[in-house]
């Protein structure tokens, strides 16, 4: 995904901030991988070999900074760590609009971009009031290539 760096230093003057090399930089990182679910630390580890100015405390500003302009979106995955992807930068109403597949087995995660809540979260605010502005889908089991390899083995097994 490419930065539209006018629309990013337009955003961030109107919230009275500078556009600097050190958030786009960490922006750009996020947004060349928009299917990886990155730490700090590991955005860090990307930029540091062409930017060895920037520190690890630089990255945890401009990623909190991101996360308050909701250009980027934090992701729980349950794995003990606190990660990043890209937020939706083409919507006027940026918010996470994608859910993720977690393989039980190897661990792999996968983005799919089917909402079917949007009927859900209509009937909430019709029948209780409450205006959902965003929501997170995490389902757990097994991917294909696991599915397949178990099969596989039980099949084997009983040979």
């Amino acid at each position: 995904m490419k930065i539209d760096r006018e629309d990013f230093k337009r955003l961030l003057k109107e919230k009275g901030l500078k556009m600097t090399r050190q958030r786009l930089v960490v922006l750009e990182v996020l947004a060349e991988s928009p299917e990886q679910h990155l730490t700090a630390e590991e955005i860090y580890e990307r930029i540091k070999a062409a930017n060895p100015d920037i520190g690890l405390a630089t990255v945890y500003r401009t990623v909190q900074l991101l996360l308050e302009l909701e250009l980027i979106d934090r992701i729980n995955l349950d794995d003990g760590f606190v990660r990043y992807e890209i937020g939706d930068m083409e919507k006027k109403r940026r918010h996470h609009r994608h859910h993720h597949l977690i393989c039980l087995k190897c661990g792999r995660v996968s983005a799919f971009q089917e909402d079917m809540l949007e009927a859900l979260e209509t009937g909430v605010q019709e029948a209780l009031g409450f205006q959902v502005t965003d929501h997170e889908v995490k389902l757990y089991g097994y991917c294909r290539d696991c599915s397949e390899k178990e099969k596989r083995e039980n099949q084997e097994e009983k040979i």
